[in-house]
C-alpha cells in the first residue's frame, strides 16, 4: 500500500536514510527540513520547523504518516523545547487528518529513576498522541551508524586515545542496534494498524556495557584491544568536556547523553518481531558497516 509519508529531520542521521528506504518500499515522501533550498536528498523537500507551529499545516497537509525524529539535545533547554514541539505537532497532524505518528524513544524501564534525556522522550510519547492521533513508538538505546553522535563519540575514542580511564557509567549496560535496522523497524510500522498506540522496543542482538562496545569498536577500528581502567568516580559534566576534547562531539549534547548512560537501557520485551521480522545485526556487524561507510567519506 502505497502512502504519502512525510519524515522530520529529514537531512538529519536517521532522515537521510529513512527517506531512500521509504521511497524504495513504494511510499511518497515529503521531506520536512528548515532548507528545503538546498536538500539534495529524495523526496519531495518540504518547509517546516517543529519548533515553529505555524510552519506545520503545509508540510502535514495530505499526509498518511508523519515520523517525528527530531530532539533538541544540544539546548540546555532540551526538556522543554521538546514538549512544546511535541504537543504542536500532534496537534498540526490531529488537524491534517494524519493517521499514524510513529517516533523514536529511549530504552529504559518507566520506574527507573530516568535522566532528563530519557525523561523527556516518554514525555514526549504522551504528548505526540494528547490530540488523538494514534502513536508508534519505537524505543532503541544507542544507534550504531557513521554520523550518530553515540557512534561518534565511541569511534573518537578508540582512535585517538591509546588507553582510556573511564568513569563509573562506562560499567552501565546497554543494547545497541544497527542504523539499518533502525531504518527497517521504522519502514515496517509504518502504515500498520496493528502499531497503532503501541509501544515496541528495538535493541540489536548483543547487551554490553559500554567498556564492551569500546573494546568491540577497538577491534574493528584498530585491530586490537585497548587498555581500559575503570573508576568508581565521573560526573556527566566532567565527562562530556573530556569527550568534546577527545572527539569533539558538542559539550551540551555529549552531557546530556552522558547523563542517560547511567540507566540501564536493555531490550525486555520482543513483540516488534510479530509486526517486523527478522534478526537483528550484531554489535560487530554494526560497527562494521559504520566503519566501512566512515571509510567512504
Amino acid at each position: 500500500m502505497s502512502l504519502t509519508v512525510l519524515v522530520t529531520g529529514a537531512t538529519g542521521f536517521i532522515g537521510k536514510r529513512l527517506v531512500p528506504a521509504m521511497v524504495e518500499a513504494g511510499h511518497h515522501v515529503k521531506a520536512m527540513t528548515r532548507h528545503p533550498d538546498t536538500y539534495e536528498g529524495q523526496g519531495e523537500a518540504v518547509y517546516g520547523d517543529v519548533f515553529d507551529p505555524g510552519t506545520l499545516a503545509e508540510p502535514l497537509t495530505d499526509v498518511d504518516v508523519a515520523i517525528y525524529l527530531v530532539h533538541s539535545l544540544d539546548d540546555n533547554d532540551f526538556e522543554r523545547k521538546d514538549a512544546e514541539a511535541a504537543t504542536a505537532f500532534g496537534l498540526a497532524a490531529a488537524a491534517n487528518g494524519v493517521t499514524q505518528i510513529v517516533y523514536m524513544g529511549g530504552l529504559g524501564k518507566d520506574d527507573d529513576d530516568l535522566s532528563p534525556h530519557l525523561r523527556s522522550r516518554r514525555e514526549v510519547e504522551q504528548l505526540l498522541g494528547t490530540s488523538g492521533v494514534p502513536v508508534t513508538v519505537l524505543r532503541a538505546a544507542i544507534v550504531v551508524g557513521a554520523g550518530g553522535v553515540s557512534w561518534e563519540m565511541t569511534r573518537g575514542l578508540v582512535k585517538n586515545l591509546p588507553a582510556m580511564v573511564v568513569p563509573r557509567w562506562a560499567a552501565t549496560r546497554t543494547q545497541p542496534i544497527a542504523i539499518d535496522d533502525v531504518i527497517r523497524y521504522i519502514v515496517g510500522v509504518t502504515g500498520k494498524e496493528e502499531a497503532y498506540d503501541r509501544v515496541f522496543e528495538v535493541g540489536g542482538a548483543d547487551q554490553l556495557s559500554y567498556v564492551g562496545m569500546m573494546r568491540g569498536a577497538a577491534k574493528e577500528i584498530l585491530g586490537r584491544d585497548i587498555p581500559i581502567i575503570q573508576l568508581p568516580v565521573g560526573t556527566p559534566v566532567l565527562s562530556s568536556w573530556w569527550i568534546r576534547l577527545v572527539t569533539g562531539v558538542d559539550t551540551t549534547t555529549a552531557a546530556n547523553l552522558i547523563d542517560s548512560m547511567g540507566n540501564e537501557v536493555l531490550q525486555t520485551d520482543y513483540s516488534i518481531r510479530d509486526v517486523v521480522p527478522g534478526e537483528p545485526l550484531s554489535y560487530a556487524e554494526a560497527v562494521r558497516r559504520a566503519v566501512a561507510e566512515d571509510d567512504q567519506t
